[in-house]
């Protein structure tokens, strides 16, 4: 087996290539509320969705559904094998993610004058100055942007006195504390679980997300605990943002603001939204809190990409359960001033017809573990 730390950035928007496996295959999807399974199979040269699921962790550690968990290993890895019980999967054959929270996302500029056969010895020295730990407590992984000026036609942009002054490189680096990898490899092994890869869950998102995108598109993936922003050029995540607030949080302001139990506010929360009661107005205007605090700081990072870079945010995508929060679509179109969408990562398997309509509502919240399925097919 490969070393399954090896890279945790993972591989691009396309997938099925020849070598890959043509068996069962699982995307797990560890969050800090729930975990979700996807298990594909390749046919005929096709993605083929055979089973999927997802099992609230509250109960695991004597919680609600919905709030946030940090379950010891023994209990998270019962949670896994239950969810893969009652999701009638078949394999243990699998390919695991890791959580935004527990990783580092930034990118470091090269300057020009150094060598890409240099960067192996560059690239973790640059990271240092982003990591608050010793490097060597850490797994680096990093994958060069590609440059603007060659991204469309492979050809060097020239100006009106000739050829541009070479420009600094841009490296995407992520890195995961060993001891998170550790207690994840951990877990998969109590579960049974033959994990060949762990993956950091926006590399996930994206390729579930995304097709081939021509311009600047973000994503926007709001978890339970966190939300993820990621904008993406050609298949390429060029930066990366994490925002403080998830759906759980809007839930938790419910409970505190209404005076009622966890558990009475993550159904209000699942019935109204951002709708509201006609009868009660409060709702929608204490999970509008959250949701405003969360597009607030959406709205800066394309502004401030946008001035960066010259380049204007063409499309956002949505991913993540927050995301089907009633009336989240329309909030977002109206404040972000943009194209938004709900991500359909299930578009990209075959699976009966049937379930196409469920598959197409419920597809947000398994994009990572659709992601990671993707890629254990390669």
């Amino acid at each position: 087996m490969d070393n399954p730390f090896k890279k945790i950035i993972g591989g691009g928007l396309s997938f099925l290539k020849s070598s890959g496996s043509d068996g069962s295959v699982l995307g797990i999807d560890i969050g800090s509320s729930s975990v979700k399974v996807v298990q594909l199979k390749k046919k005929g040269g096709k993605a083929v969705l055979e089973t999927y699921g997802a099992l609230a962790l509250g109960p695991y550690g004597e919680l609600e559904v919905g709030q946030l968990t940090n379950l010891p290993n023994d209990a998270l890895a019962t949670a896994i094998t239950d969810v893969l019980r009652e999701s009638t999967t078949t394999t243990k054959d699998a390919g695991v993610s890791i959580p935004a929270s527990g990783s580092l996302i930034f990118v470091v500029e090269i300057p020009p004058q150094i060598d890409e056969k240099n960067f192996d010895t560059v690239v973790p020295t640059e990271a240092r100055k982003y990591i608050p730990v010793p490097v060597s407590e850490v797994t680096l992984d990093w994958s060069v942007i590609p440059k603007r000026a060659e991204s469309f036609d492979g050809v060097p942009e020239e100006s009106d006195s000739g050829p541009l002054a070479p420009t600094k490189s841009e490296v995407l680096v992520a890195a995961i504390h060993n001891d998170t990898l550790t207690r994840y490899h951990d877990v998969v092994k109590a579960a049974d679980i033959h994990a060949s890869f762990f993956e950091i869950e926006v590399f996930s998102s994206v390729r579930a997300t995304f097709n081939h995108e021509l311009s600047s598109v973000m994503l926007l993936d709001m978890g339970a605990s966190k939300t993820k922003i990621a904008i993406v050029e050609h298949g390429v995540i060029r930066e990366f943002h994490s925002v403080n607030r998830g759906s759980s949080d809007i839930t938790s302001s419910l409970a505190k603001s209404l005076g009622i139990p966890f558990s009475k506010a993550e159904e209000l929360k699942r019935q109204y939204g951002l709708v509201g009661n006609p009868e009660d107005k409060n709702i929608s205007e204490i999970a509008m809190i959250s949701v405003d605090y969360i597009l607030s700081e959406v709205q800066s990072v394309i502004l401030n990409y946008e001035k960066k870079y010259n380049q204007v945010i063409s499309k956002v995508i949505l991913a993540g359960g927050g995301a089907l929060l009633r009336g989240f679509v329309d909030v977002a179109r109206r404040n972000l001033k943009c194209e938004v969408v709900l991500g359909n990562p299930f578009g990209k398997v075959e699976a009966p017809a049937f379930l196409e309509p469920v598959l197409e509502m419920t597809g947000p919240e398994f994009a990572v573990a659709l992601g990671i399925a993707m890629r254990k097919l390669e």
